[in-house]
Protein backbone atom coordinates (compact mmCIF):
# COMPACT_ATOMS: atom_id res chain seq x y z
CA UNK A 1 0.00 0.00 0.00
CA UNK A 2 1.46 3.61 -1.18
CA UNK A 3 2.02 5.91 1.66
CA UNK A 4 0.73 9.12 1.58
CA UNK A 5 2.56 12.12 2.33
CA UNK A 6 0.31 14.67 4.21
CA UNK A 7 0.72 18.37 3.22
CA UNK A 8 0.28 21.17 4.73
CA UNK A 9 -2.24 23.85 3.18
CA UNK A 10 -0.42 26.97 1.96
CA UNK A 11 -0.62 29.79 4.11
CA UNK A 12 -2.89 32.12 2.91
CA UNK A 13 -3.59 35.68 4.45
CA UNK A 14 -5.08 37.28 2.04
CA UNK A 15 -8.48 37.17 4.22
CA UNK A 16 -7.60 36.93 7.74
CA UNK A 17 -8.97 41.16 8.49
CA UNK A 18 -12.15 39.97 7.43
CA UNK A 19 -12.38 36.60 8.96
CA UNK A 20 -11.38 38.79 11.91
CA UNK A 21 -13.69 41.32 11.63
CA UNK A 22 -16.76 38.95 11.19
CA UNK A 23 -15.98 37.25 14.28
CA UNK A 24 -15.32 40.52 16.08
CA UNK A 25 -19.26 41.63 14.90
CA UNK A 26 -20.13 37.90 15.94
CA UNK A 27 -19.19 38.55 19.70
CA UNK A 28 -20.10 41.84 19.89
CA UNK A 29 -24.07 40.30 18.78
CA UNK A 30 -23.12 37.52 21.59
CA UNK A 31 -22.33 40.21 24.22
CA UNK A 32 -25.99 41.88 23.20
CA UNK A 33 -28.07 38.35 23.25
CA UNK A 34 -26.65 37.90 26.44
CA UNK A 35 -27.34 41.38 27.89
CA UNK A 36 -30.87 40.58 26.62
CA UNK A 37 -31.26 37.08 28.16
CA UNK A 38 -29.91 38.59 31.66
CA UNK A 39 -33.84 39.83 32.57
CA UNK A 40 -34.73 36.65 32.65
CA UNK A 41 -32.04 35.15 34.42
CA UNK A 42 -30.99 34.48 38.60
CA UNK A 43 -28.75 36.06 40.32
CA UNK A 44 -26.16 33.26 40.19
CA UNK A 45 -26.94 33.24 36.19
CA UNK A 46 -26.40 37.14 35.77
CA UNK A 47 -23.58 36.75 37.23
CA UNK A 48 -22.15 34.25 34.93
CA UNK A 49 -22.86 36.10 32.04
CA UNK A 50 -21.29 39.42 33.29
CA UNK A 51 -17.92 37.29 33.45
CA UNK A 52 -18.48 35.53 30.03
CA UNK A 53 -19.04 38.75 28.79
CA UNK A 54 -16.15 40.25 30.22
CA UNK A 55 -14.19 37.55 28.82
CA UNK A 56 -15.94 38.12 25.41
CA UNK A 57 -14.74 42.31 25.77
CA UNK A 58 -10.99 40.65 26.34
CA UNK A 59 -11.49 38.45 23.14
CA UNK A 60 -12.01 41.51 21.14
CA UNK A 61 -9.55 43.37 22.44
CA UNK A 62 -7.34 40.88 21.13
CA UNK A 63 -8.83 40.10 17.75
CA UNK A 64 -8.89 44.01 17.24
CA UNK A 65 -4.86 44.22 18.00
CA UNK A 66 -4.68 41.21 15.54
CA UNK A 67 -6.47 43.00 12.83
CA UNK A 68 -4.20 46.14 13.15
CA UNK A 69 -1.20 43.65 13.18
CA UNK A 70 -2.64 41.73 9.92
CA UNK A 71 -4.03 45.23 7.61
CA UNK A 72 -0.12 46.44 8.46
CA UNK A 73 1.49 42.85 7.50
CA UNK A 74 -0.76 43.03 3.63
CA UNK A 75 0.54 46.80 2.89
Amino acid sequence: MAKQQNQPNPDDRSDNVEKLQHKVQDTIENIEEAHETMQFASSEEKEKILEKNRRREEAISGMRAEIKDEARDQQ
